[in-house]
């Protein structure tokens, strides 16, 4: 990906027209100038160090030049991009270290240690919530390790219904490999095109389709893990009782406490229909209580989810696709995958469930333009930003019972901070029979200081999380950005453990030192 901006840069585009001339109405524009790539300061691992790495991972697998560098500083969250884009890359890792297999992992965490490296895993380099920068104080250099090179499809047991993944393989790479083996994970993050199988299971992440096929930690039945002190070997039954999963050390753990080096998962068939369609709410509170309804009765779609008033009206702008020119409230969207009969049969239940609760059957159009673009909001992003207009996300999750209070609250708290012109939007994207997640969409226009701008708004939003009662991230994980209220999360005896945790599996602290463990 681009160093300052999302994704390919040949998908890169400037604001449609009529996009622009909302901008231009609710914020006013101020185009920003591209700025040009500074030199990165030269690498801190002398040539000794460099030549020990090379020996463990090959020639021409550690590199030190500068677009490599570049190209495995940060993440993609705005703050992230507003850095960049500055010309501020003092984030760089000193080198890019490639390993092939879990062997090599193991040999370049021990050569780390012996030489007191930070070492940042990296696999798709979509962090929001700057998971990819390292402490550097007190380490004589970081590098990134990038897993780029294992991109094996292990093994499919078609009798159990799992594949064994290597941590490198992108989302589509993954489905291409197992589409030849007639399944599928069905996990599609918004970042999919470009997050890893170890990126998915080092911060729980979450798919569109989670509905139907469940959050990927869900999906993880096996790990492989190489740590400072030692391989673990994680998962041998589908369920167990010998002791508390040791698999939920690593799902999360960001790299803190190992480096993934292999993943097994549940798969299931690759499904032959695929249908998604619109339905429309009165107000957010339908919608919500229409999602909760489908979740306890046990009929979930493959795709459910669930815009509030003020993002229907902005990011789906198409009133004809949601029931006539002068249809207002809330969109929901449904999806529904699988064989014809099955598909059918869940469709027809859904239909009479929500039809009964007082929804509008809005057709296939607005499933179908959703499902059509929705892996491009990022470059939307970016094309705001271009405008002046700061843009970022943030979600959390509760329970059913406290939803409209952590709605309210966190909107309060945003718009508060942001002042006026300011947009928040909200959607319901991950549902439970006990409660679901909201994910909210920011956009201002951006201050001198866009930077502080958002630390400011971020804080306020997240102050009114945990004093919800609610969680500080249902998928977007801990990283640096949220580790002040993550502590606050899970309090000072909660802190100790993972402390305990970090101090056993990385003594010496060279595993992403600064992410996660507060």
């Amino acid at each position: 990906m681009h160093p300052s901006r999302w994704g390919d840069p040949a998908r890169a585009r400037a604001l449609p027209e009529d996009a622009r001339g909302m901008v231009e109405l609710v914020f006013g524009t101020d185009d920003r100038p591209a700025v040009e790539p500074v030199p990165l300061a030269p690498p801190a691992l002398d040539a000794a160090v460099l030549a020990e790495l090379e020996k463990v991972v090959g020639a021409g697998h550690v590199r030190t030049d500068d677009e490599t560098r570049r190209l495995r500083t940060r993440g993609k969250s705005t703050p992230d991009l507003l850095r960049a884009r500055s010309g501020d890359l003092s984030d760089a890792p000193d080198a890019v270290v490639r390993p092939a297999d879990h062997d090599e992992v193991a040999a370049v965490l021990a050569l780390a240690v012996e030489h007191h490296l930070a070492v940042v895993p990296f696999g798709g380099g979509t962090s929001v919530t700057g998971g990819l920068v390292a402490r550097r104080e007190g380490f004589a250099g970081v590098f990134s390790l990038d897993l780029v090179r294992m991109k094996r499809l292990i093994s499919v047991d078609h009798t159990s219904m799992t594949a064994v993944l290597e941590p490198g393989l992108r989302g589509p790479e993954a489905e291409e490999l197992l589409a030849a083996e007639g399944v599928t994970i069905g996990h599609y993050p918004q970042s999919w095109e470009y997050a890893s199988i170890g990126g998915f299971a080092a911060t729980r992440s979450s798919g569109q389709s989670s509905a139907g096929y469940g959050r990927f930690d869900a999906l993880v039945v096996g790990l492989t893990v190489a740590t400072p002190r030692g391989r673990l070997d994680l998962g041998t039954a589908p369920a167990n009782a010998a002791g508390p999963d040791l698999r939920q050390l690593f799902l999360g753990s960001e790299g803190a406490f190992g480096v993934i080096t292999a993943v097994t998962v549940r798969v299931r068939r690759r499904p032959k229909v695929t249908a998604y369609e619109g339905w429309r709410w009165p107000s957010f509170a339908d919608g919500a209580a229409a999602l909760r309804t489908l979740a306890q009765s046990g009929l979930m779609p493959t795709v459910l989810r669930l815009s509030d008033e003020a993002e229907t009206a902005l990011n789906l702008a198409d009133p004809g696709a949601i029931g006539g020119a002068a249809a207002t409230g809330c969109l929901m969207i449904t999806g529904y995958e699988g064989e014809p009969a099955a598909v059918e049969a869940k469709r027809a239940a859904v239909t009479a469930v929500l039809s009964g609760l007082g929804g509008t059957a809005a057709g296939t159009a607005p499933g179908e333009k959703w499902s059509s673009g929705r892996f491009d909001a990022p470059y939307l992003r970016d094309s705001m930003l271009d405008a002046g207009v700061l843009v970022e996300t943030l979600e959390t999750a509760t329970f059913w019972s406290n939803v409209e209070r952590l709605y309210a609250d966190v909107k309060a708290a945003l718009t508060g901070a942001l002042g006026d012109p300011a947009i928040v939007l909200c959607h319901i994207s991950h549902v439970y029979e006990t409660g679901c997640s909201l994910y909210f969409t920011v956009a201002a226009k951006e201050a001198d200081d866009p930077l502080a701008q958002w630390q400011v708004a971020k804080a306020a939003a997240s102050d009114a999380m945990i004093a919800a009662g609610a969680t500080i991230t249902h998928h977007h994980a801990v990283g640096t950005d949220h580790k002040p209220w993550f502590a606050r999360e899970i309090g000072p005896l909660g802190v100790s453990v993972l402390r305990a945790v970090k101090a056993d599996l990385d003594p010496t602290g060279i595993l992403n030192p600064g992410v996660l463990v507060p």
